[in-house]
């Protein structure tokens, strides 16, 4: 066509306007910018807390790592109601949760409680990143899964949420102060964080299966109670958000084992035979 005019880009004659299939285009470029801005979000979140941890400032890569949390559940869900998922989007997305969620996450537990351990405790900090690594490869060739009730193994958020939580709970101290009192000395806390991190990052790593709140039937109509319910446990955490948090997140990752103990298979057979979601 004369003037090198391409389908779908013609203007409209005599109004200087482009044709929509144009337009169509346009808007679709920008739809995948707003989950990758999202997502660059995350990582910016990420490589803060890095510097923030080189900086001594403990308390600000904790929070910088819950607010990566919060732009990864907004990138995801931005790109399922737009329809801008891409192979592409996931694997940058996996790069971003691999800083904020596994690296970071890795280095704030080892300058928290992990470094009078020495070489045990870098390697307990390195553990976390690459069984994190690893999760991530894994979520990244099992994407097409379409059950996604469950997750194979402890999604890597998760994990990054409970060392950022119980750091932000101890509030840069490696003892356990609740109320002015120390409740558990700077020495055992710091052996539990290192067996904490040993734990999450074979939690991660493993075949156990764990809920998924994609699953969950929203819609549904529930009883009056379980609302109060809800309200009441939102009213303790605000009391006191940074202990409750970090409760509610080792509570997630303690979810997975319980799931296979006899007693729970016998009491829900029917999640046997259901097939898991890859997560992250």
């Amino acid at each position: 066509m004369a003037g090198g005019v391409g389908k779908g880009e013609a203007v409209t004659k005599g109004t200087g306007r482009a044709a929509p299939g144009a337009i169509r285009r346009r808007v679709r470029r920008g739809v995948y910018l707003l989950p990758s801005s999202l997502t660059l979000g995350n990582l910016f979140c990420g490589f803060y807390a890095l510097i923030a941890i080189y900086n001594d400032e403990y308390l600000a890569a904790a929070i910088a790592i819950m607010l990566a949390e919060v732009f990864d559940v907004l990138d995801g869900a931005v790109a399922r109601m737009t329809g801008a998922t891409s192979d592409l989007g996931i694997q940058l997305d996996s790069l971003a949760d691999l800083v904020s969620f596994g690296v970071a996450p890795g280095m704030l537990a080892y300058v928290i409680a992990l470094k009078p351990f020495g070489i045990i405790g870098g390697l307990a900090a390195f553990g976390f990143a690459a069984c994190g690594a690893f999760r991530l490869a894994r979520f990244n060739v099992q994407t097409h899964i379409l059950d996604k009730r469950y997750f194979v193994g402890l999604p890597i958020p998760a994990a990054a949420a409970a060392v950022a939580t119980f750091v932000l709970f101890m509030k840069e101290s490696a003892a356990v102060v609740i109320s002015g009192r120390v409740l558990v000395p700077a020495e055992v806390a710091s052996a539990g964080v290192l067996l904490g991190v040993y734990l999450l990052g074979f939690l991660m790593v493993s075949r156990i299966r764990y809920r998924s709140l994609k699953g969950l039937e929203v819609r549904r109509r529930r009883p009056f109670t379980i609302l109060t319910t809800l309200l009441l446990v939102l009213l303790i955490v605000a009391s006191h958000p940074s202990l409750f948090l970090f409760l509610a997140f080792v509570g997630y990752a303690l979810s997975g084992p319980v799931r296979i103990l006899p007693i729970w298979r016998r009491r829900h057979p029917a999640e046997l035979s259901e097939h898991p979601a890859p997560g992250k």
